[in-house]
């Protein structure tokens, strides 16, 4: 079921959205050579705690997974994409790391992703990097009323495409709001003019995410952790985004 927010609810998930934001931010900065995961899990929990806000991940049970979750950040490197369980694990020059995060304040949600590069960056994961960005920024684009969820996967794999990457379509972008997954479903692939009707009040999370080689996934013992099956570099991007009468509005954006 598809629940359409009143411009006072957007207003409210723009606040959660600020926070996400603000905190992404930091990650970005201490997410350097030597840092480990767990001190940015930490760092997350504690910013979580200053707030009052509430932790989606933590004790999320969904079916592909195997829960509960008990962290508060997904942190996916290298290989890995997505649902990532932060670990014991010193991040080194070169790494590519994703950053997942969704909370909850005051009964709103919002749920952003960035991926960073450690130290030196190598060009081809910049191209990855950057592609994942410019496919969100062409998916927030058509965001439009009028415009239906297939719009915005056709955005998101054309841009894939022209950079030659392949797309997995077993995880995408969502609807939410109260909760962090609503309807309707948004794949990272599809025909323009299909799927579901965007209108005004309709809050959703696109997130492009590619791997370099290949759009098989696998998913590590621990159970979430998913990769790419060729080992190849992966990287993801994220905004939660309202679909307006005056078009689309980021409520992740940095301020």
């Amino acid at each position: 079921m598809v629940e359409l927010k009143t411009p006072a609810e957007i207003e409210r998930m723009a606040v959660t959205g600020r926070f996400v934001a603000e905190v992404l931010g930091e990650l970005r900065e201490r997410a350097r050579v030597g840092v480990n995961l767990l001190e940015l899990e930490a760092h997350v929990r504690e910013r979580i705690r200053e707030r009052g806000a509430v932790s989606c991940y933590w004790d999320y049970a969904p079916s592909f997974g195997r829960g509960p979750f008990r962290n508060t950040v997904c942190l996916s490197v290298n290989d890995a994409v997505l649902h990532g369980l932060p670990f014991d694990y010193a991040l080194r020059d070169g790494d590519v790391l994703s950053i997942d995060l969704a909370v909850s304040l005051d009964g709103w949600v919002a749920d952003s992703a960035i991926t960073v590069i450690v130290g030196t960056a190598a060009e081809p994961d910049r191209r990855l990097v950057r592609a994942t960005e410019d496919a969100l920024a062409a998916a927030v684009a058509v965001a439009v009323p009028g415009n239906r969820v297939g719009d915005l996967s056709a955005a998101i794999a054309g841009v894939a495409r022209a950079a030659g990457y392949p797309v997995n379509t077993e995880f995408g972008g969502h609807g939410l709001g109260r909760t962090m997954h609503e309807d309707p479903h948004i794949a990272n692939q599809g025909r323009p003019g299909r799927g579901y009707p965007l209108r005004p009040g309709l809050t959703i999370a696109i997130e492009p995410w590619f791997a370099a080689g290949t759009d098989r996934i696998v998913t590590d013992p621990d159970g979430w952790t998913i990769r790419s099956a060729d080992g190849s570099r992966t990287a993801h991007s994220e905004h939660t985004v309202a679909v307006t009468e005056d078009g689309p509005l980021v409520l992740t954006r940095a301020h």
